[in-house]
């Protein structure tokens, strides 16, 4: 394992950060600000125009955090094994990056099924007016939902990374690696 991965956390961390940082401000910001537009028949086209201007940068900070994450992983392989709670702390970093990419692709789905509608009267992106079509309130209802299951799932992975860099500490690598022994060890005992 190489001392410093300086650039892979940073690519790591920051595209984690504009991931979720992003995700959170369209879900506030972005969409507030269109449901304030005049015309309700404009709030979908606003909101849609921010959204495709901001997604070039979403998949490019995605694709940051995956290429971070992916080679501390290969630089961090043998501790991953052999340290006690880092291979779980991997699978659930895992589980839920492949939870957020899920959510990001399915939000971003409703987002253009949105955009499609144009000119339809809305209250909001996500809040409908009486005058509303059906088939929009139903996409509506669906995106309230996934638009804050994106920051959901990135910060918990943000919180789920703060533990694996307490796991890098020296107490906690000895405490690991003695745990990992005593298991082993334990494994090799005959049954009493």
């Amino acid at each position: 394992m190489k001392e410093r991965e300086t650039v892979l956390r940073s690519m790591h961390d920051a595209g984690l950060a504009a991931w979720f940082g992003g995700s959170l401000m369209g879900a506030i910001g972005l969409n507030g600000a269109a449901a304030k537009a005049d015309d309700p028949r404009e709030r979908l086209t606003v909101a849609s125009t921010g959204w495709r201007r901001w997604a070039p940068v979403n998949t490019a900070a995605i694709g940051a955090h995956l290429l971070g994450a992916s080679g501390i992983l290969a630089s961090e392989r043998n501790r991953v094994l052999g340290q006690r709670g880092v291979g779980t702390t991997s699978a659930v970093k895992t589980a839920l990056t492949v939870a957020a990419l899920g959510a990001t692709a399915y939000s971003r789905q409703l987002g253009k099924q949105l955009e499609g509608a144009k000119s339809v009267p809305v209250a909001g992106v996500t809040e409908p007016l009486p005058d509303t079509p059906e088939p929009v309130r139903v996409v509506q209802r669906r995106e309230r939902v996934a638009q804050w299951a994106v920051p959901a799932l990135t910060g918990a992975l943000i919180a789920v990374s703060a533990l694996a860099g307490e796991q890098q500490k020296p107490r906690s690598i000895a405490r690991g690696i003695a745990g990992r022994v005593r298991g082993v060890a334990e494994g090799l005992l005959p049954a009493r």
